[in-house]
């Protein structure tokens, strides 16, 4: 559903909802303006309204009794959180910031960063002490000028060692030091005789604005068969969807006929930029559903009786479409939302090889809603900076296929190791290597068993974690068309 349509649907729904309580004004009853926007905005939107009876559209005799219910929460984020569903289980997700800005600016690819993009995992022989693993800096951050490599361990922040009790804590800050560490496995493939000590390099970083390129890497590759395009793509960003095209238009002139994408650090983002993405590497699906939406009871029943296609998002087609008929996707845990969308929503059409670790398990997607009168972020209330991300709904793709709680298994089980990273985008970089193997027989295909157990990464303390949403651009313009 493009937004102009969700957003529409959200107006006409919110004038019944006031009609309801047309007396607001006579009897008196007074209720917190931003608790008003919250429980509106979840009522209207909310994937599981139809699981919490506090959202019921009948919840409520008169406004009076509304205002009390809203009164009763002495914070907007209290009542947020009795509206969420199973919070531990289900929905992971859906938040709400008191300050808008700060979001809009994470959805469009900044945010408040160090640079320092890591996995966690446990120390070899433990089942409580854990080190970190450089996965790969951003240009220009703080990390990058720390001159921080991917690859680089460390044990300790300000000199406390990491713990699975403290890591949260210690990494959540906003300024700290890394204590660095080296890596010794002792040339075995055996990890219980490894260890990690500190070696003295020690650095602070400040997490600032940053402004983060989603195109880390990519490059054309030379093989036996032709050419091979490989991208290393790490958040669906709809202001770079220009730049994916110039790159695959550059692919294209360079007669790529095989495509590895590198989804291994990307937690998702925009669904429009996926569909961008997918439609680059095929073309010629044009107009093929490339996912269906299904929302909660009261949205979904609405355009399935007045329009079905608006609960459809479509294959594109572009000058600079490679018209593959097979991709090689590599991911990781930390692979989430977007990323996994692609993967899901290709596979209806042609052959995805999946290469490295289960992925996340996100097919939710949320959107902003801001205290206006459609929840656009046009004409919003000045009195506050309250906006809501809430779970809308969840993706399937052209086979129906949803709900994949426990993530998307890879063909080709391939874990990445920590004391061995590589270079990005150079062919001995073991992963890439890997692939390689698949696609060119001359390189042997040496799967390795999994060493080390995944616990976290950066992406727990970014604004948004792990999130897949709809673009909030233009609303009104639509809206008025």
């Amino acid at each position: 559903m493009n937004s102009r349509c969700f957003f529409l649907y959200l107006f006409l729904f919110s004038l019944l909802f006031t009609s309801c309580f047309e007396d607001n004004d006579d009897n008196g009853a007074l209720a917190s303006e931003i608790n008003d926007f919250v429980w509106k905005g979840m009522n209207a939107s909310y994937l599981y309204k139809q699981e919490i009876s506090d959202l019921d559209n009948n919840r409520f005799n008169d406004s009076e009794e509304y205002a009390s219910y809203l009164n009763s929460y002495n914070s907007p984020e209290n009542l947020f959180e009795s509206l969420i569903y199973e919070r531990d289980n289900i929905d992971k997700f859906s938040l709400i910031v008191d300050n808008y800005i700060e979001l809009e600016q994470y959805l469009s690819g900044v945010s408040l960063s160090n640079g320092l993009n890591f996995g966690l995992v446990y120390l070899p022989n433990s089942t409580n002490e854990i080190f970190g693993y450089v996965r790969y800096v951003n240009n220009g951050s703080e990390a990058d000028l720390a001159n921080i490599n991917r690859g680089d361990i460390f044990r300790s922040i300000d000199d406390i060692p990491l713990s699975i009790d403290n890591y949260s804590d210690l990494l959540s800050q906003e300024v700290y030091t890394v204590n660095f560490a080296n890596y010794f496995n002792n040339n075995t493939e055996d990890v219980t005789d490894d260890t990690i000590e500190l070696n003295n390099i020690n650095i602070e970083l400040q997490k600032v604005p940053l402004i983060k390129n989603p195109v880390h890497h990519y490059s054309t590759l030379n093989y036996s068969g032709g050419k091979i395009g490989y991208l290393m793509y790490n958040q669906f960003v709809s202001n770079y969807d220009d730049y994916l095209k110039t790159i695959f238009s550059e692919f294209k002139s360079n007669s790529v006929d095989e495509l590895i994408l590198d989804l291994r650090y990307n937690p998702g983002g925009s669904i429009n930029s996926a569909i961008v993405l997918a439609s680059l590497i095929t073309g010629q699906f044009e107009n093929e559903i490339f996912n269906t939406e299904q929302w909660n009871n009261n949205i979904q029943n609405y355009w399935l009786n007045n329009n079905p296609e608006y609960l459809i998002n479509r294959f594109m087609s572009f000058q600079s479409s490679l018209n593959l008929s097979r991709v090689y996707i590599l991911t990781t845990r930390s692979s989430a939302s977007a990323s996994e969308l692609i993967i899901n929503c290709l596979k209806p059409y042609i052959n995805v090889i999946q290469i490295g670790t289960t992925t996340y398990g996100k097919y939710q997607a949320s959107v902003t809603l801001y205290d206006s009168e459609n929840f656009s972020n046009q004409n919003v209330n000045r009195s506050h900076n309250y906006a809501l991300q809430p779970l809308v709904l969840k993706t399937l793709n052209a086979n129906g296929v949803t709900d994949y709680y426990n993530g998307i298994i890879p063909d080709y089980e391939y874990e990445e190791r920590a004391f061995d990273m590589g270079q990005v985008g150079n062919i001995n970089e073991p992963m890439l290597n890997f692939t390689f193997g698949l696609i060119d027989s001359r390189i042997s295909l040496d799967i390795k068993p999994e060493l080390f157990a995944y616990i976290d990464d950066n992406f727990k303390f970014d604004f948004l974690e792990r999130e897949m949403y709809i673009d909030n651009k233009e609303i009104v313009k639509n809206y008025e068309k």
